[in-house]
């Protein structure tokens, strides 16, 4: 099929006022005259599409050769240390984020060691502290308010109670509580409240004492002190009296070798310490009271 408007020699026509307009059939600038000559056997009308994509890929291969050449290139030496990998920065500081020793950390392992150690130290110093001061604590509250431990001197208490037995003394049973009769308690000594005895509480506050030929009578009934050997009794007379409020009669077992309210008068309530609870030493004797 012919189309004489596109023939050749009309081509230059083609633009009106541009009489420089290419040939269509001439090389392009700066393209190799290979890659651009038609071959001798196709017509013009049907290579002239090919002369162009030709023209088109020898034009976009020329321009884009030497971005791929530089980028897939083998790299110098002075690329790569004017490049640096910004993937291996990037694994190092994952690298550190995880916890793990770079090379420039390793010297300063020993001294951090060190540190962790002393730490540690410390810590079980001050747990240690706080231990002993809570046992110091607690033993002042339970020996201010609670228990206490007293050793026997002396035979006023015999043969209840021997020289150099070891003593509970329940501290707390008489701020709850009154003293009674019978009980065997701990107390300041009237005379000098820095010593302390430990006796048997004979009669309380408004009882009548009073004893013959050391028999002891209570509001004019007899003691029952079978506690008491024959060899251990006085024949002593006391009273009668009676016992002020607040006050309490005191005595030995040991009644012919002890020091009680038949020398030394009443005991106000607030110099009885507590109730011996029990003996502990010697363990062969040791007894609940």
């Amino acid at each position: 099929m012919v189309q004489p408007e596109l023939h050749p020699s009309d081509e230059g026509r083609e633009v009106d006022g541009n009489p420089r307009e290419p040939h269509a059939d001439a090389p392009a600038a700066r393209v190799p005259e290979a890659v651009t000559e038609r071959p001798a056997e196709a017509g013009a009308l049907h290579t002239e599409p090919d002369d162009r994509s030709a023209q088109d890929f020898a034009l976009h291969s020329e321009a884009e050769v030497p971005d791929f050449a530089l980028q897939t290139g083998p790299l110098e030496p002075d690329a790569l240390a004017l490049h640096p990998d910004p993937d291996g920065a990037r694994l190092d500081a994952e690298r550190a984020e995880a916890g793990r020793l770079l090379p420039s950390e390793i010297d300063a392992t020993p001294s951090r060691s060190a540190n962790v150690r002393l730490a540690q130290v410390k810590e079980e110093l001050v747990a240690w502290l706080k231990t002993l001061v809570s046992a110091a604590v607690y033993a002042v509250l339970i020996v201010t308010f609670l228990f206490q431990v007293a050793r026997v001197e002396g035979l006023s208490m015999a043969p209840t109670l021997e020289d150099q037995d070891r003593l509970i003394v329940n501290k707390l049973v008489y701020r709850i509580g009154e003293p009674r009769r019978g009980d065997i308690v701990m107390l300041y000594y009237p005379l000098n409240p820095e010593k302390s005895f430990v006796k048997r509480v004979i009669a309380e506050e408004g009882d009548t004492v009073r004893i013959v030929d050391g028999r002891v009578y209570v509001n004019d009934i007899p003691l029952k002190d079978d506690y008491v050997p024959a060899e251990f009794r006085s024949h002593d007379d006391w009273g009668p009296q009676v016992i002020p409020e607040g006050y309490y009669f005191v005595m030995g077992d040991h009644r012919n070798n002890s020091s009680d309210s038949r020398h030394w008068g009443m005991v106000p309530k607030r110099y009885i310490i507590g109730k011996v609870q029990l003996r502990w030493w010697p363990v062969p004797t040791a007894r609940v009271f």
